[in-house]
């Protein structure tokens, strides 16, 4: 009996928000991280927009396409969601490691 070993997309998601993250170096001063935040709380507000427009998108596309979802939409949704998700971990302290674009994007 052979396993598949091909991760599937929960397990790719999972790593991309839990795996291997990079060093943060050393932790910012409490100033320095408000300014941080308040501005990851702007790109979040952003990305909360985005992610509307994208979705009535997608909706449009599959009542047009015979319910058949635009890939590179999903993956975007993928994406956009992995960010917001690392994104709310610094805001909240579970990571030193702030997101985009201080970090690369996977």
């Amino acid at each position: 009996m052979v396993e598949n070993t091909t991760p599937n997309d929960e397990d790719k998601v999972t790593g991309r928000l839990h795996g291997e993250q990079p060093d943060p170096g050393d932790p910012d001063g409490l100033f320095l991280r408000l300014i941080y935040m308040v501005l990851i709380a702007l790109m979040i507000s952003l990305a909360q927009t985005v992610l509307t427009f994208v979705t009535v998108l997608q909706f449009v596309i599959l009542l047009v396409n015979n319910k058949q979802p635009n890939e590179r939409i999903a993956e975007f949704g993928t994406d956009l969601g992995i960010w917001i998700a690392k994104a709310a971990r610094y805001q909240t302290a579970a990571s030193e490691v702030k997101p985009w674009p201080w970090t690369e994007l996977d």
